[in-house]
């Protein structure tokens, strides 16, 4: 029999303020104990949460989603990551720590004594899986499909479960685009996360040669971590700050089109992670920011209608939410955090939820010329007091936004050079309203021909504008807004003169914080009439250079990251010391050009357990990271 070892408390945390259509049942701790991702599984009338932790899974009955028990628990190799599918009554674990691929024959359950074994598949020539980091089932054709594994660099193994699910045997492998991080695949087709490599549609019908439907696509974040497909939409996830769960029209896979990118949270710099499609809901884990739900039965206008946050921290990190399985026939959520926060900052902790499913206000529609009928690009489309971003039209002149909720709001559109315009429009739940916008050419005093606005290294913005003509023109408002909704205006510049000609301007900021930033300017006439100007977006960097580890205390395949705003072309050195920082274990040199968040190269594999000092030099920029090896 497995030894039960689990200490549970189940309480209402009191600390959590973000919290929309998705009630709390209960949390389970796991004292001293990490935990990974989480799948489900249900029999006999029983659901059952399986919970990825540091040393094996841990089985825990959540039939009542307000007393979970635990029932066994599958001991596994120490690692921070436990990825967890299931197919018929099996579950396959996989670790970066090795152990192949554990099967556990979950048919004994409600009882504690499992079956379960390692498999460790053979690859033609290549020899055989010891470990992979993430896995994905074929169920409609019945193949298990390895990600992150000790093939090739990690390319993906598949194995075919048909014979015997118990007994998982290679089938065959797909050698393009390097490693795979993670992937969905549903009847022979593979949808490869590649990291830094996009993402790769393949036709895997033929197991032992599988085939590009055409070149990988780029994510936004160009990090791409897991995918999910529903229809013909496919959808995403980039494992970096401030990062966006996004959606693609893969109806034709050799031509893969974004249609729309979201935060759970907008201005959060919090990392998504896994995202699984229920119903037309992509329900997502976003670690700081906890449990989403995001409609998405408009791939193209996507809008979050639900979330819980399970952390109380905030902001980048790789800390909080791993993991989230929505398919309990019960509706039921779980929710894993690696650890929690306070009296529970070494304890997993497992959440359990019961979601309130919700479809959002959808609001479109085409901005036209009013003279021409021609479509306009580069008007402002805001819904006003409705917590929505605004948004600039592209050269198709459309709009499109959504919200949680309905009611009566004000539609106003801008644009230089025309009257604005304020609609009144109703939105309700679950209800396209279309609104279409016909802008009114104006006789403006002022013919602008310029308008740019661009960060500089002292996290400052510098705007500049030039106009051809002024008369009446009594000057500019410079405007600031963090969400392109609420707008704040932050100075004033007198016009140049009465029916002057060619007229330059420059406006610089006051220090900003690091982030997305919107500046528009309000022109205001000599008779007290204004008029908006286009929008301009900065992004304003940390010009500190970052290193974050992750996770730490780490393990063999920890990851090391650098953050900098600055376009650093200079050489960086990274060295590796014990604890005390006087004696260089290794150090080597890499010439790089560093913006944004790059991976540096960090193997603990051959060195023992204890405390470790990392110091990272860039330029002038020395970084010293200490961090912990289990």
């Amino acid at each position: 029999m497995s030894r039960i070892y689990l200490l549970s408390i189940l309480l209402l945390p009191v600390f959590l303020q973000a919290q929309t259509n998705m009630t709390f049942r209960s949390v389970t701790y796991f004292p001293g104990h990490v935990l990974a991702n989480v799948w489900g599984y249900t029999a006999g009338g029983h659901e059952y949460a399986l919970v990825g932790e540091e040393t094996g899974m841990f089985i825990l009955d959540i039939t009542n989603p307000d007393a979970p028990v635990q029932v066994a628990m599958i001991p596994g190799p120490t690692s921070d990551w436990k990825e967890i599918k299931t197919y018929q009554h099996y579950a396959y674990i996989v670790s970066e720590g090795g152990m192949g691929v554990q099967v556990v024959d979950l048919n004994g359950l409600p009882g504690s004594s499992l079956t379960y074994h390692s498999v460790y598949p053979t690859v033609t020539g290549q020899g055989n899986v010891t470990k992979a980091h993430a896995l994905h089932v074929d169920e409609v054709k019945g193949y298990l499909y390895l990600y992150g594994t000790n093939i090739q660099g990690g390319i993906p193994i598949i194995c075919n479960l048909n014979a015997d699910p118990y007994n998982p045997v290679y089938a065959g492998k797909y050698n393009g685009n390097g490693y795979c991080h993670d992937g969905y695949a549903s009847n022979d087709t593979l949808f490869g996360a590649h990291l830094g490599n996009g993402v790769s549609i393949v036709n895997t019908t033929n197991k032992a040669n599988p085939v590009n439907y055409g070149a990988p696509f780029p994510t936004p974040n160009n990090f791409t971590h897991n995918t999910w497909r529903s229809g013909n939409a496919l959808f995403t996830t980039d494992e970096t700050s401030a990062s966006f769960l996004s959606s693609y029209d893969i109806s034709d896979p050799t031509d893969v089109d974004l249609l729309d990118k979201i935060k759970a949270v907008p201005g959060s710099n919090a990392i998504v992670h896994n995202t699984y499609i229920k119903n037309n809901y992509a329900v997502t884990s976003w670690y700081k920011d906890g449990v989403a739900i995001v409609d998405v039965s408009r791939p193209a206008n996507m809008v979050v209608t639900g979330i819980y946050d399970t952390y109380s921290g905030s902001g980048a990190g790789f800390s909080g939410c791993w993991g989230v399985y929505p398919y309990f026939p019960s509706g039921t959520i779980i929710a894993s955090n690696i650890t929690g926060t306070g009296a529970h900052a070494n304890d997993g902790e497992l959440y359990v939820l019961t979601p309130n499913y919700v479809r959002g206000c959808y609001l479109e529609g085409l901005v036209t010329d009013a003279n021409t009928g021609n479509p306009l690009p580069g008007a402002f489309v805001e819904l006003l007091s409705s917590g929505i971003a605004g948004e600039i039209t592209p050269t198709s002149g459309l709009y499109k936004m959504a919200r949680n909720g309905g009611g009566p709001f004000t539609l106003r559109a801008s644009k230089t050079g025309y009257y604005t315009q304020d609609i009144p429009v109703t939105l309700s739940t679950g209800v396209l309203t279309t609104q279409n916008i016909a802008l009114v050419p104006a006789g403006l005093p002022v013919e602008m021909t310029r308008f740019d606005a661009k960060g500089t290294d002292n996290q400052t913005a510098i705007l500049t504008w030039e106009t051809a003509l002024e008369k009446d023109n009594a000057g500019f408002d410079i405007q600031c807004s963090r969400n392109s909704s609420d707008w704040e205006t932050i100075g004033f510049k007198a016009s140049c003169g009465d029916g002057r000609t060619n007229c330059s301007y420059q406006f610089e900021t006051s220090q900003l914080q690091a982030g997305e930033w919107y500046f528009r300017l309000n022109q205001r006439d000599n008779s007290g009439a204004s008029t908006l100007s286009d929008i301009r977006n900065v992004t304003i960097y940390d010009n500190r250079v970052k290193v974050t580890i992750a996770p730490n205390p780490a393990g063999a395949a920890a990851r090391t990251f650098i953050n900098t705003g600055k376009d650093s072309p200079e050489e960086i050195t990274v060295a590796l010391y014990a604890e005390n920082g006087q004696n260089a274990l290794f150090s080597t040199n890499i010439s790089t050009s560093v913006t944004g968040q790059t991976e540096l190269p960090l193997s603990m594999e051959n060195y023992p357990a204890g405390y470790y000092l990392l110091r990272v030099i860039v330029g002038n920029d020395v970084i010293n990271t200490p961090f912990i090896k289990k």
